[in-house]
């Protein structure tokens, strides 16, 4: 009899003591911590972690402008551990667990564009080292250890998600699905999203360009499906339907803006292997972007309009040379006007129309696909030139004077007509499907690429080697541009055995940066 009372007493016990317990949680539990996390919220978050600023590494390893004064910047290629996103995947994920907590229509559209996300981000960060953990990632505890995908697996589920999005939003769409909140860039529109979707399979599938005939990718065949199908794959139609991040003047400064003119405008001057070829080509764009080499045009006596005067520096160069010849008047600096004189400068490209027309003329011309291809690579051309406010007639055209303020500036009518001035020029006319076509592409690409979508220009010359980047003293590295990026330095501590297998697999087993990785390999 005592047992069963001894019994009860800790059933009794156990019992007090859980309900205090319960008790106790219930009325200490914090008001003000939140629980569960909107969709929305983590969407936003999401989407601002797509935009990669201009004024930046990435900006001087593309070639577009150059550092002359060691203590702020250099123009080395001595590239080790990249940035990943897996942070940012880790957020996809919890958007999609809020998303389905919440179930029904609204749980929908960020399904379908967390599938978008995963291979955004998935490709950007492969494209930077090659393999990566990808099927075994995004498990918290319950893996800390994950194996390395191959970079051709990464590309293979990637098109596959990039697929799905696309027939997820159709279906949302047709249903006139409006529950997508949170949406910084797109104003909550599907249809925007869906042609985002398909430009960015599309430019997923021009990185691919060295594995056409690999029968497990369908590269090609891809491709030719996305621009033979408009109403199955929208994709965009004007610089309206651009993904690209808008400054403001209290919050999100353009990074280059009258608050810090007095730090860096100095301190770093056009590149090269950019203004040169616009000033060789006569292009207007150089007046938007770059002031006029006032050392050179007075020692020659060139008009300040003279395409001569727009001169950028080799990214090879001795730092200490290209900082005389800067104070010397010899190199072009960045435009005052534009870049300096306000707080939001232009919109900053993440996915753009220029970009998609570029795209579209290079798998024509490549044989992916029927089409024009001179019709897109025109259409390329005047989309980016009319980002700059060229327009055919008079265009005015804004320097700084001479020893100039800030704010100081003068002004000067330039006429300019597309067809006459710029695309009659044989070395800008379209060549034919033929391989100087192709370079042509590429290369007005490349000009559109100043300033905006990452690194997109840098793997574009990995890819096809145009244009040529320039190397030197300057460049570092052996005066080779790199292939890659190393793993980050945390990989080695974390997940050290996968990596080493995954090292094994690519690179010889070594973390080397100028070994190329599997998506440029032919």
């Amino acid at each position: 009899m005592k047992s069963i009372y001894k019994i009860l007493f800790l059933f009794i016990i156990v019992a007090v003591c859980g309900g205090c317990k319960k008790e106790f949680e219930e009325n200490f539990k914090n008001p003000n911590q939140a629980e569960t996390v909107p969709p929305n919220l983590l969407l936003n978050g999401i989407l601002f972690d797509m935009y990669e600023a201009p004024f930046s590494g990435s900006e001087r390893w593309n070639q577009y402008t150059a550092a002359n004064y060691f203590y702020y910047a250099n123009n080395n290629y001595d590239w080790t551990g990249a940035t990943l996103d897996y942070t940012t995947l880790k957020n996809v994920v919890k958007m999609e667990e809020e998303a389905n907590r919440l179930g029904g229509a609204v749980a929908k559209p960020y399904l379908a564009l967390a599938k978008f996300f995963k291979a955004y981000f998935f490709v950007k960060m492969s494209l930077k080292v090659g393999d990566l953990p990808m099927t075994e990632a995004l498990k918290g505890f319950g893996n800390l250890t994950p194996k390395y995908d191959t970079q051709k697996d990464i590309f293979k589920q990637s098109l596959t998600w990039l697929e799905e999005s696309n027939n997820d939003l159709t279906a949302l769409i047709a249903a006139g699905n409006k529950e997508l909140k949170g949406d910084i860039y797109l104003k909550n529109d599907l249809m925007a999203w869906q042609k985002v979707v398909n430009t960015f399979k599309l430019r997923t599938l021009i990185q691919l360009s060295a594995k056409v005939n690999d029968a497990d990718l369908q590269v090609k065949q891809q491709f030719a499906a996305v621009l033979g199908n408009a109403s199955k794959y929208p994709v965009m139609d004007s610089m309206a339907d651009n993904l690209q991040f808008v400054y403001n003047e209290s919050f999100n400064k353009y990074p280059n803006n009258k608050d810090n003119f007095g730090n860096d405008a100095l301190r770093y001057n056009m590149a090269g292997t950019y203004l040169n070829t616009l000033s060789s080509y006569k292009d207007p764009r150089a007046y938007m972007v770059a002031e006029p080499a006032r050392g050179v045009a007075e020692a020659n006596g060139y008009a300040i309009t003279d395409y001569r005067n727009f001169i950028g520096a080799n990214s090879g160069e001795d730092q200490g040379v290209m900082f005389d010849k800067v104070q010397k008047g010899l190199y072009s600096l960045i435009g005052r006007n534009r870049y300096y004189s306000g707080y939001t400068a232009e919109n900053t490209f993440i996915i753009s129309y220029p970009e998609l027309c570029f795209i579209k003329a290079e798998g024509i011309n490549r044989g992916w696909a029927t089409g024009d291809a001179e019709s897109w690579y025109k259409k390329g051309i005047q989309a980016s030139i009319a980002f700059y406010g060229i327009k055919d007639g008079s265009n005015v055209v804004t320097f700084l004077k001479k020893d100039g303020k800030l704010g100081e500036f003068e002004t000067y009518n330039v006429n300019f007509t597309f067809e006459t001035d710029y695309y009659a020029q044989p070395v800008i006319k379209y060549a034919g499907n033929t391989t100087s076509g192709l370079t042509q592409i590429l290369t007005q690409k490349y000009l559109a690429y100043f300033r905006n979508s990452g690194f997109e220009a840098y793997y574009q010359y990995r890819r096809t080697g145009i244009p040529d980047f320039q190397v030197g003293p300057g460049t570092g590295n052996s005066q080779r541009i790199p292939k890659r990026f190393q793993y980050p330095t945390i990989e080695r501590t974390t997940n050290g055995e996968n990596l080493k297998q995954a090292l094994l697999r690519q690179y010889n087993g070594t973390d080397d940066i100028n070994l190329a990785p599997w998506i440029v390999k032919p």
